[in-house]
């Protein structure tokens, strides 16, 4: 049996509503582009009904003659949908903007008062992130003016979300250069991400390992992963790594020279002002 692509099927589906409405009208009702203003076509249509076997055939119809119909249907459907979603976004951004760049649960590497704010949502088991990693770097290295906010967003199971309960621990410890070391050796690291692995690196790079161990369990770590998960959810983020950038959200390792573009244009459409 084959079946038709999900797209196409969101377009057939769309005809079939429209010729069900047809049918669900009143008898004596045609559509517009069937309706006439003069009175003999009216009493013609009012005398002859279509039934749903009558409307069924003429979509049909239409739809193998000109196919092209469920493609240009398909496009308008994508191109309201894309706008509503685009729309909706650019609410959710400017309704959140100051727990996306202000949140004293995240953290923030690069310039604390740069003029323009990369919002990372991450997985420290994505390995696009991790591919990613090199141009984050770079953009904290080469822009000066750079504040960049990292927010674990742990969506690939469990050992990620044990990774990130330790990162978000450490964070507490309230040492920046020292947790973007971590962080690295973390990311950049072979293998699996996890709660093991976390500690381990965070002994290396020097973190208090009692308070850490006790921090674990602070209600504040469960608070940080919360409130970025409320974020994603209201940005319709669902993958890592996501950015957002101005008023823009950026999805996956599109690499430096198209986030450079994208801190380019925020930086032009601020004007002078932090965003």
């Amino acid at each position: 049996m084959t079946l038709l692509p999900i797209r196409a099927q969101k377009a057939v589906a769309g005809l079939a509503l429209f010729a069900a409405l047809l049918v669900t009208a009143p008898a004596w009702t045609q559509p517009a582009w069937a309706q006439s203003t003069t009175p003999a076509a009216e009493t013609v249509a009012q005398a002859v009904p279509m039934s749903r076997e009558d409307i069924e055939k003429i979509v049909r119809e239409t739809i193998v003659k000109n196919p092209e119909i469920l493609q240009e249907a398909l496009q308008e459907l994508e191109k309201r949908a894309s706008a509503d979603e685009d729309k909706r976004r650019r609410q959710a951004l400017a309704a959140n903007r100051e727990l996306l760049i202000n949140s004293p649960k995240s953290l923030v590497i690069g310039n604390p008062k740069g003029d323009v704010t990369v919002v990372e949502f991450f997985d420290y088991n994505c390995g696009f992130c991790k591919r990613a990693l090199t141009d984050l770097i770079e953009l904290v290295k080469t822009d000066s003016k750079l504040k960049v906010v990292l927010k674990d967003f742990p969506v690939l199971g469990d050992s990620s979300v044990q990774a990130a309960t330790v990162a978000l621990a450490a964070k507490l410890q309230a040492n920046p250069a020292k947790y973007f070391e971590f962080h690295q050796k973390l990311m950049g690291g072979r293998g699996e991400a996890t709660r093991e692995r976390a500690m381990a690196v965070a002994k290396d790079v020097g973190f208090d390992m009692a308070r850490l161990t006790k921090d674990l369990a602070s209600p504040d770590v469960m608070a940080a992963l919360q409130e970025n998960f409320r974020l994603a959810q209201d940005l319709g983020l669902t993958g890592t790594p996501s950015y957002v950038i101005g008023d823009d959200v950026v999805v996956g390792a599109v690499g430096l020279a198209k986030l450079q573009d994208q801190i380019k244009a925020a930086r032009a459409a601020c004007q002078g002002e932090n965003c």
